[in-house]
């Protein structure tokens, strides 16, 4: 399809919906979390693995499933995860047993690792440069937000009335609608060719990375100083260091990871930056739906109408941003939004055994989710912006992979101290909602302290320099013709 018979707004459509799908099958689950645990018997310390295998699967596997859709084209691909990722919907729906759940979510995240990233990718090839662009990031990144707020709420009607298996069910509908938008709407592309797709890269990537979060969620069993922990951190280092090994070989000519791209101030500062937001939210998400059902009892539905302000705050702070971004530039927004981000997590930190929704939950969901939504534009837009079509499932799968590992190794790291925090206190001799709440506490205060470490990685990382205004043409970095963008 040429560009004068290319419908961008279906084809922002398409985009949409993906990630919709893609974002809110996270959010989706974990409200559904304590029905999961007992409808299959999972115990406390597995628990986490519902939402880690589908993290850590699709984390690890963002940058092999965006190299395949250079190489092989993004429409298929994204094609090809859409159809996964109902097939696997639909083995969760139907699982019997803690492992056949596990293995669903991580066949799911398997079809996410193509989905994302190819359908970034389309819009970042398609939608014109300037201020085009810069709206179609923000639709995405408003999405997003749209999708969490769906998915909470969505979880705890289907979880209260259905049953948990309808929130894996739902999926199935949204994924193959985003196979229909996309045959019908996204052009086909070109492939590269056959130029060999660094398998080996993504095997050692996602081992290491697989050894990484499980040595630290292991911690809850062995010590930090145990010979277990010890020789699987050292395993992950020596995966990862294997990985970096095979990316930068003469030999390799189609690496996963360019880390020319990475030594960009701006593209390897944006990565940086979302892998610490999104280690914070992911956890603080995770806490906060626990505290509203096991401490507040609230029900499913309830838990899910509460997070609505937190999804509010994230939509008008990425409407914020997106406006602003293109006048001040990504530094001048990231830095205060996370800091406000961190602020609210901070002020989540106070939560109390015997609390409110207006009192411990309201506050701290706006402002919150105000700072998160300022942080998710101005870093996508950052992190592909300039980049030749043949490069942009990459990139997209970079930031991708940022979001997901640091949402997976952000989510081990707090559970583990959340949960021997809540042992002490129940050893203590603090009542079991004292405990946990305490434990919770811990959690989203640390959660906090993560996003203003990323209020200084963006402050000393990435360029003050704000962006300028681009004339509206196609996305590229080398001059092509539209035609040749398009494809």
């Amino acid at each position: 399809m040429d560009e004068k018979g290319l419908n961008r707004g279906r084809v922002l459509l398409a985009v949409a919906l993906a990630q919709f799908t893609v974002t809110m099958v996270m959010s989706i689950v974990n409200v559904a979390l304590p029905a999961i645990r007992s409808g299959l018997g999972f115990g406390p310390d597995q628990l986490s693995w519902v939402i880690n295998a589908y993290s850590l699967v699709f984390g690890g596997l963002l940058l092999l499933g965006g190299r395949a859709a250079d190489l092989y084209g993004h429409r298929r691909l994204l094609v090809l995860g859409a159809l996964v990722f109902a097939a696997a919907s639909l083995g969760g729906a139907l699982a019997q047993s803690p492992a056949e759940m596990i293995v669903a979510r991580v066949v799911q995240g398997l079809g996410a690792a193509a989905m994302a990233p190819s359908a970034l990718a389309v819009l970042t090839t398609t939608q014109r440069a300037g201020k085009e662009r810069t709206r179609a990031l923000g639709v995405y990144a408003a999405v997003s937000a749209v999708g969490g707020a769906v998915g909470v709420l969505a979880g705890g009607l289907l979880t209260e009335y259905g049953g948990w298996r309808w929130v894996m069910f739902v999926n199935v509908p949204l994924a193959l609608a985003v196979v229909w938008l996309a045959m019908q709407h996204i052009p086909a592309g070109a492939a590269a060719g056959a130029r060999r797709l660094d398998v080996l890269g993504g095997v050692l990537g996602t081992g290491g990375i697989g050894l990484l979060v499980l040595g630290i969620v292991r911690t809850n069993q062995n010590a930090w100083t145990s010979a277990t922990t010890l020789g699987t951190l050292a395993g992950a280092a020596v995966l990862l260091c294997a990985f970096a090994v095979v990316e930068t070989r003469s030999s390799t000519t189609d690496p996963l990871v360019r880390f020319s791209l990475l030594a960009r101030r701006g593209i390897g500062g944006a990565n940086i930056f979302l892998l610490l937001v999104c280690a914070g939210q992911f956890a603080g998400f995770y806490f906060v739906s626990l505290y509203l059902q096991q401490v507040l009892a609230l029900s499913p539905v309830a838990t899910g109408a509460a997070f609505l302000p937190f999804c509010a705050g994230m939509i008008a702070g990425s409407a914020i941003s997106t406006r602003l971004l293109g006048t001040l530039g990504a530094k001048a927004l990231l830095v205060p939004g996370s800091l406000v981000a961190a602020v609210g997590f901070g002020w989540f930190s106070l939560i109390s055994p015997s609390g409110s929704f207006l009192a411990d939950i309201l506050g701290p969901s706006l402002v919150a989710g105000f700072g998160i939504g300022v942080c998710f534009v101005p870093p996508t837009s950052t992190a592909t912006e300039g980049l030749p079509p043949h490069e942009a499932g990459m990139a997209s799968a970079l930031l991708n992979s940022a979001r997901q590992i640091g949402g997976a190794l952000g989510l081990a790291v707090l559970v583990t101290v959340q949960v021997q925090h809540t042992d002490s206190a129940l050893q203590a001799g603090r009542s079991p909602e004292e405990a946990m709440t305490s434990g919770f506490g811990q959690g989203l205060g640390l959660a906090g302290a993560i996003l203003v470490a990323a209020a200084l990685v963006a402050a000393v990382v990435l360029p003050s320099r704000p962006r300028t205004g681009a004339p509206d043409r196609p996305a590229d970095a080398v001059g092509a013709p539209a035609t040749e963008v398009l494809q």
